[in-house]
């Protein structure tokens, strides 16, 4: 049930990206959507989904703040959009029914001890929450693995967090984010992704990811991210503010595949593979002759060339040191030159 991310002494380039597919509040607080895009996350081969877990009164103080993404303040989208604890722990198991890791992110204490109490294996920490260390060491002393992403926080504010959970021993990662919704390519900075990893090399490397498609994602794997996490959706016109922002259940299979196709294609350096010989023995040139050649006649360009297939002993590479030589047997048209026809002295 454990992605290989939460086994400390496997996490690295060592271990395929781990893809989070995050529901957050894109259901609007319809426990029946939760369902249907867990099972739509599932069908794509997801590995994890990833809800939100609100506590209002915990959370927030009533205001009239308004998103960014929105046109209603923070409070009335969270009271509509809050699941209850019977809804979570429903989903939760529902999840885990389906195969899939089932993360959530708490945004006080209150719904940090509830999922604690549901048994979480982990816990995901949003960048709101990433300089608000109080709320990081209470869920820190909980002893469970962490990803915490870093959106709106530079190196300064990060490295208080990344200190708390090392003081707590906890496994943990680090999500290079930009907290635009969408995210323009060209704010998308994943070089954040190599920053985190020279400042904190101890941390498993990741990108939540609010740009559009799952281009930016796939694209961060060679930077070292092994945590993939996008807002999804198993309908794009759902209402939500968050919808916008999400990948359908077709581009999740696209990043599960995508995702894997690149990780696999990582590494190994510029030699050949003994799986290419048979690409070799056709693709390659050998030096062949292109009149026939007498006893003692030199050899030419006027009658030797570099023709496939390359299955001769002499190839194409070798053809200049032969220019001047003389063939030592009569040598028909169209024959793959050895060097025993040839002297070399």
């Amino acid at each position: 049930m454990q992605p290989l991310f939460f086994l400390s002494d496997q996490a690295g380039d060592d271990a395929p990206p781990l893809v989070i597919a995050e529901i957050g509040i894109n259901h609007e607080g319809d426990f029946a959507k939760a369902v249907q895009m867990i099972d739509a996350a599932a069908d794509a081969g997801c590995h994890c989904v990833k809800f939100q877990c609100h506590v209002i009164d915990d959370e927030m103080i009533p205001n009239e703040v308004i998103p960014g993404n929105a046109d209603e303040s923070i409070w009335d989208i969270m009271e509509r959009c809050a699941l209850s604890e019977d809804e979570e722990i429903r989903l939760k198991k529902y999840a885990e029914e389906k195969g899939l890791f089932y993360l959530s992110t708490p945004f006080s204490r209150a719904a940090a001890d509830r999922l604690h109490a549901m048994g979480v294996s982990a816990f995901k920490i949003g960048s709101g929450e990433c300089n608000n260390y109080p709320l990081i060491q209470h869920i820190a002393a909980m002893g469970k693995p962490v990803i915490l992403s870093t959106g709106m926080n530079d190196l300064a504010s990060i490295e208080p967090a990344v200190a708390i959970l090392r003081r707590a021993g906890v496994p943990f990662a680090l999500m290079h984010c930009t907290s635009m919704y969408p995210t323009p390519y060209d704010k998308v900075r994943l070089g954040g992704i190599t920053a985190l990893a020279q400042a904190f090399p101890d941390a498993v490397l990741g990108l939540s990811d609010h740009s559009l498609g799952v281009y930016t994602c796939l694209a961060a794997i060679p930077l070292g991210a092994r945590i993939l996490e996008k807002h999804f959706t198993a309908d794009k016109t759902w209402p939500g503010p968050d919808v916008p922002i999400s990948i359908d259940p077709g581009e999740l299979k696209d990043l599960m595949v995508g995702s894997q196709a690149v990780w696999q294609a990582l590494g190994g350096g510029k030699d050949i593979l003994p799986e290419e010989q048979p690409t070799i023995d056709f693709a390659y040139a050998c030096v062949v002759s292109i009149k026939p050649i007498q006893k003692g006649e030199t050899l030419t360009m006027d009658n030797i060339w570099c023709k496939r297939p390359g299955t001769g002993a002499i190839l194409a590479k070798d053809f200049e040191s032969l220019l001047g030589k003389k063939a030592v047997v009569d040598i028909p048209v169209n024959v793959a030159l050895g060097w025993d026809m040839v002297a070399l002295a």
